[in-house]
């Protein structure tokens, strides 16, 4: 069992809480605590979010214990979404805060690790002070990290670095931003004094070597590949209105849809319906809310205020919120709780 190679306080957390490691986890723990680059493919659900941070909080803690833990920054963790930032943020806490309790009862000094956020909803007196007192893991998007490498309290902030951490390496690798954040990786390796220890987290992706060519750049390390993948089976279903179908979709037609829309939501228990623009969401989540009322659905996209994307994540999470309507902006590996039903209305 891969929970030995960590300090008791870790491992007595891990096994207090999860009956046993996954698949992904028994093998990224031996190979991230060799200090070797390693790519995590599994499906979502597999704990992989956890198999990359728990050698990394298990790091801190033994510093902590050791040395003291100094007000730095040791772990960058990387994630395309706002709302997925968001949502490793939160769900950090859990570990950190029940390896502090286990810490106590083994009678061993509080460890205090901080984890803080930075995207471009923080607001500016937080950006402030973490120039001050950088936390120990910082959750960004590639955007944000690389106006950070701009700044020299940013580069402050990262000189520290030991671990990078991206998360949902597909969605970056192959396009403009994942060009961009390779800039910013190597600028970020030629900041830090030591080599940075690099992993990745992917969906099963074909060929995967190219996911691990993409994290580790033109490097003469190894990139251990831990693929636990498999394919799940799906209840997929192809819903087209009675009403023919013009390039400009009638009242008639749009009304068909969201009555069956309507029906669908009424039969589940939480739906999640995913369209292509910011205008559409709102425009289903209104007509929608007239037909299941005000409380029973909201909009996600990126032009809404945080405290709105916020709300509407949280009630997702968990589940009462019977239909969330959104874009892209709530596609990525966010934790969605008891969601049953999955709708993309329009075209992929």
């Amino acid at each position: 069992m891969p929970t030995t190679l960590f300090h008791p306080a870790v491992s007595g957390w891990f096994q207090q809480n999860f009956p046993d490691s996954t698949a992904v986890q028994q093998q990224a723990w031996p190979s991230i605590q060799s200090g070797a680059h390693t790519l995590l493919a599994a499906p979502t659900g597999s704990g992989k979010t956890l198999a990359a941070f728990l050698t990394a909080i298990d790091r801190l803690v033994r510093q902590g214990l050791e040395h003291g833990l100094a007000q730095q920054t040791h772990v960058l963790y990387i994630s395309p979404l706002k709302a997925l930032s968001n949502d490793i943020q939160r769900n950090l806490q859990t570990p950190i805060l029940g390896i502090r309790d286990e810490l106590m009862m083994l009678g061993l000094p509080d460890i205090e690790i901080n984890a803080w956020v930075r995207t471009g909803d923080t607001p500016q007196h937080e950006r402030t002070r973490a120039a001050r007192q950088p936390p120990h893991i910082l959750v960004t998007t590639p955007e944000s990290a690389y106006i950070l490498l701009t700044s020299k309290s940013g580069r402050n902030m990262l000189k520290t670095v030991e671990t990078v951490i991206v998360d949902e390496i597909h969605a970056l690798a192959g396009n403009k931003r994942g060009a961009h954040l390779t800039l910013s990786l190597e600028r970020l390796e030629a900041l830090t004094p030591k080599p940075l220890k690099r992993i990745g987290i992917s969906a099963t992706q074909k060929p995967i070597e190219a996911m691990a060519s993409y994290l580790v750049g033109n490097r003469p390390e190894p990139c251990n590949i831990i693929d636990t993948g498999h394919v799940r089976q799906r209840d997929l279903k192809l819903c087209l209105p009675g009403s023919p179908l013009d390039a400009v979709m009638s009242n008639e037609v749009w009304q068909e849809i969201y009555t069956r829309l309507q029906q669908l939501i009424e039969t589940h228990r939480s739906t999640l319906i995913f369209v292509n623009t910011r205008r559409l969401a709102e425009r289903a989540a209104r007509f929608l809310a007239e037909r299941i009322g005000e409380d029973h659905v909201m909009a996600h996209h990126g032009s809404l205020a945080k405290e709105q994307r916020l709300e509407a994540e949280q009630r997702l999470k968990a589940g009462n919120l019977p239909c969330l309507v959104a874009t892209a902006s709530l596609e990525l590996g966010i934790d969605i709780g008891e969601i049953d039903l999955v709708c993309q209305l329009g075209s992929p």
